[in-house]
């Protein structure tokens, strides 16, 4: 933009910036309602997920994971799981049966502890351009003032451009602006009645909000209790049973408590 005026510089970059948002790469995703899964989401979508309390970290976590599984290939079989060293303290992380239990192995995972925050966004869209990452979810358990809008808008842009997605999940019930494409509020949910022990758990579920973005048709439910079956996400009918995708009978492994120790690794 060399010899132009700072008017005309600016105009120049508005229009850029306007092309941009106009390619089908960053345009608002709807799910077709004949998805053959709970939902297939594509790659390259920036996410926030948000659980009430800290005690839920295993529901939110658990629940970008099966996303990213998604999302895993022979070309992509990395996913990054990023969080503030003194985080991980409180909200520890998945440990390797608990991975294997949605289908991730071990050793396509990458944890990543930085001590600063902008260290840790720096990582976030370093990590994303890569393609060799599928996804990349960051475990933020405190607020976060380097994480603004304009540095969603970094990371939704990156996420288009790369095809790898990301999932920053939070805490806490206030939410802030975003340009995130999807905000899912999730809970854990109580499991289905054990068929051998009916005061033993069974396998886990989610209850999922979708605060923000859509699934298919406007008319579609933004609400959902889920099951994890062998294809992923199923959800819950009103009588219990769960609708599967085809394919996939319920992980007999699946445990409530398999995303692993959450206690923490302070002592």
């Amino acid at each position: 933009m060399e010899g132009l005026s700072k008017h005309q510089a600016l105009a120049s970059l508005r229009a850029r910036i306007d092309m941009l948002e106009k390619r089908p790469l960053l345009a608002e995703r709807a799910i077709p309602s004949n998805a053959p899964a709970f939902f297939a989401l594509p790659g390259g979508i920036l996410h926030e997920i948000f659980t009430d309390q800290i005690r839920d970290t295993g529901a939110a976590l658990s629940f970008a994971l099966g996303h990213a599984r998604k999302l895993l290939s022979a070309e992509r079989p990395a996913l990054l799981l990023l969080q503030l060293a003194k985080d991980s303290l409180n909200i520890g992380v998945p440990y390797g049966a608990g991975l294997k239990s949605f289908g991730i192995e071990p050793d396509n995972v990458v944890i990543g502890r930085l001590e600063d925050p902008v260290d840790l966004l720096w990582a976030m869209e370093e990590a994303i351009a890569c393609r060799a990452v599928a996804a990349v979810i960051a475990d933020i358990a405190t607020p976060m003032k380097a994480l603004d809008f304009t540095a969603s808008r970094r990371l939704n842009l990156r996420s288009a451009a790369s095809g790898s997605s990301t999932f920053i999940v939070r805490y806490g019930r206030e939410r802030e602006a975003s340009a995130a494409h999807f905000r899912w509020r999730v809970l854990p949910a109580s499991s289905a009645p054990n068929p051998f022990d009916a005061r033993a758990p069974n396998g886990v579920r989610w209850h999922v909000q979708l605060e923000k973005g859509r699934l298919g048709s406007r008319r579609d439910a933004v609400e959902w209790t889920l099951d994890w079956t062998g294809n992923g996400f199923a959800t819950v009918e009103p009588q219990g049973d769960a609708t599967q995708p085809a394919g996939g009978a319920a992980l007999p492994g699946a445990h409530p408590a398999a995303m692993g120790d959450r206690l923490s690794q302070a002592g």
